[in-house]
């Protein structure tokens, strides 16, 4: 299997590098790309809807604040989804958190 790994901005790189580098260790093949549901959404479902045909069985999305980006994910794929919560509105991220855990059931 292949994991995609996507996040909405280049300043979110470190904190993914370590998914990277755990998938890495599990021998799970991964590929980092940046693309903002805000400020990219035609290459975020471009990603999408291409995504199983390059291969690849999961999405891991990171986003901040009220993180758009795995819902948005979600919307263009039958793929898994995993949900990152990251650091960027509330102390440690708990706005990202509440908005990816309230996504409907099957995303």
């Amino acid at each position: 299997m292949k994991a995609m790994i996507i996040m909405g901005s280049q300043s979110d790189a470190k904190v993914m590098q370590e998914c990277s580098n755990w998938l890495n260790w599990f021998n799970i093949e991964n590929e980092i790309v940046v693309a903002s549901a805000h400020r990219n959404p035609d290459k975020v479902r471009e990603l999408m809807v291409t995504a199983k045909e390059k291969g690849f069985g999961a999405v891991v999305a990171a986003a901040g604040m009220a993180a758009a980006l795995p819902g948005v994910c979600a919307a263009y794929t039958s793929l898994p989804v995993l949900g990152v919560p990251l650091d960027g509105g509330l102390p440690g991220g708990i706005d990202a958190l509440y908005s990816i855990v309230q996504m409907p059931a099957g995303l």
